[in-house]
């Protein structure tokens, strides 16, 4: 009892003081932080009362475990500085500082009263996460503290979350009709923890009144979070339908324009992700201040590296094997084994983290339950861009012309006065470093191994041929495609049958329609 007495006083403490204007004193700081937990809770009534700056700011500092009490001192120390909570300013810390206690009742008193002061921030955006934060965490015993902060409200987003956090917090109330109310309010959530708290309560509830409330706003709010999973599901598949794009765009100039099976594609992209690591330990080392924009220098390079590695491979290997795919299949398959066991030489077996930038962390939030992360967002435009950059460089320059003609005729183009050994080296070397693209865009959405390769090397052969083989176009539409297909499986079948019955979908249609999603047109495809 005694401590719900106390409790009592907090909450009240904070609803009608947080606008005073008396300042933290060492006392009032040192009382919270020593003490039994019934004195030190008294002491934090007191304080919130205040709601001044400095109060806040020693609050989150007691939270977040970074204050030390010396003598009569108490200091907030954070990276080795002291700093004392009354004044602000700087000051040494001593050798014999203890750090401050904290159980659990008085860390959920902390979080009470940090919910307090950010309810009546003049900031909209903190006092909405505070909203969120108490609707995640309802507790009945700031229903009080609710409802003072919803009559000062005047932001009617917030006003929304305030008035749902205390249908939350009344969600556990011993009446059932606040119970009753608490679940029409919840009614109009859209929120995913609301579906949480809903369900719990449904498996402990007893009135049939308020049973029968609580599935109708149960089912009131998974309709309305539908939607978001929808999108959700369609960005997932989008995104992954971006990366086999990116995995496939270089493949459908080595394959499907060269003939060249090349089953050392997934390690040129493994290059161009090692290429940005690489890139990146540089600039931790030598430019800490622009690591930021360590990426801006890694896609070039990446680019770079693949297309050097896929140079070499093409004079020194392939320009002995065109016209025979099952010799370059084998040549290739070598050469991939070389290359991953050279990168655990130099790398070692184990993966390697490569960091996002700042400006690539986070997410976009559309809806409630819809969050686009900004690193799969910025990949899907990077893929957009570099397929545009092909098509333009295939099908406007002078060098895009070449090789259309020397694959599609190499003696007459010979005979026009064509370098059909310089053409293939170049069309190589550029699949290859659309490769490293690749890479270098993978790098940022999972961890860089020597096996990163294999894990779309089917997948991309996959793409190509069902687009149909030397057709862009078709890359395009069956990299979008089978990302989706396979997201939306995934939810009905799981992420193993999903991947069987995509498989055995190409299977049936390579079948009906050899030449893939798009045909071939010209001599060529007579050839």
């Amino acid at each position: 009892m005694k401590r719900w007495i106390v409790k009592g006083a907090l909450i009240a403490s904070a609803v009608w003081g947080l606008t005073a204007a008396q300042a933290l004193t060492i006392q009032e700081a040192r009382g919270i932080a020593v003490g039994d937990s019934d004195a030190r809770v008294q002491a934090l009534a007191q304080v919130v009362a205040q709601g001044d700056e400095k109060t806040a700011v020693y609050l989150q500092a007691l939270s977040d475990d970074v204050v030390k009490i010396s003598k009569d001192q108490v200091i907030m120390v954070r990276d080795g500085q002291g700093t004392d909570p009354v004044t602000g300013q700087s000051v040494p810390v001593p050798d014999d500082a203890e750090d401050v206690m904290l159980n659990n009742r008085l860390r959920g008193e902390l979080d009470t009263a940090l919910a307090a002061l950010k309810l009546f921030s003049p900031d909209v955006k903190v006092r909405r996460l505070a909203a969120l934060s108490l609707l995640k965490e309802p507790d009945a015993s700031r229903a009080p503290l609710l409802n003072k902060a919803l009559d000062a409200e005047q932001d009617e987003t917030v006003k929304s979350l305030v008035r749902q956090a205390r249908a939350a917090a009344l969600l556990g109330s011993s009446v059932a009709h606040d119970r009753l109310l608490a679940a029409q309010e919840l009614a109009a959530s859209q929120q995913p923890e609301t579906l949480l708290l809903l369900n719990q309560r449904m498996a402990e509830e007893e009135d049939p009144a308020v049973k029968k409330q609580i599935q109708t706003a149960l089912a009131t709010v998974q309709q309305s979070l539908r939607w978001g999973e929808r999108l959700g599901t369609l960005f997932t598949g989008a995104s992954l339908g971006s990366i086999l794009l990116l995995v496939a765009l270089g493949l459908a100039i080595t394959y499907g324009l060269m003939g060249v099976i090349n089953m050392a594609h997934g390690e040129l992209m493994m290059i161009g992700a090692y290429a940005t690591y690489v890139v990146q330990v540089l600039f931790r080392q030598y430019l800490p201040g622009a690591f930021d924009w360590y990426l801006l220098a890694a896609v070039p390079l990446a680019f770079l590296s693949s297309a050097l590695v896929g140079a070499v491979m093409e004079r020194t290997v392939l320009k002995h094997l065109y016209g025979r795919p099952l010799e370059t299949l084998l040549a290739t398959w070598g050469i991939s084994l070389v290359l991953m066991q050279g990168v655990r030489s130099l790398f070692g077996a184990q993966n390697v983290g490569v960091e996002n930038p700042s400006w690539m962390s986070g997410s976009l939030a559309l809806l409630p339950n819809l969050q686009l992360p900004w690193n799969r967002l910025i990949i899907v435009a990077f893929a957009a861009a570099v397929l545009v950059g092909m098509a333009l460089l295939i099908g406007k320059t002078r060098l895009g012309l070449f090789v259309r003609g020397v694959t599609q005729n190499r003696p007459m183009a010979s005979c026009m006065g064509v370098n059909t050994a310089r053409i293939d080296t170049y069309a190589f070397a550029l699949g290859s470093g659309i490769a490293g693209l690749a890479g270098c865009a993978l790098s940022q959405v999972g961890n860089v191994g020597p096996d990163l390769g294999q894990s779309y090397i089917v997948d991309s052969f996959m793409v190509v041929v069902l687009g149909g083989v030397g057709q862009l176009a078709g890359t395009v539409y069956a990299a979008l495609g089978l990302g989706l297909v396979n997201k939306l499986l995934e939810g009905w079948t799981g992420a193993v049958l999903a991947k069987i019955c995509v498989l055995v979908f190409i299977i049936i249609f390579i079948q009906k329609r050899p030449q893939g999603i798009f045909a071939m047109k010209g001599r060529s495809a007579e050839a």
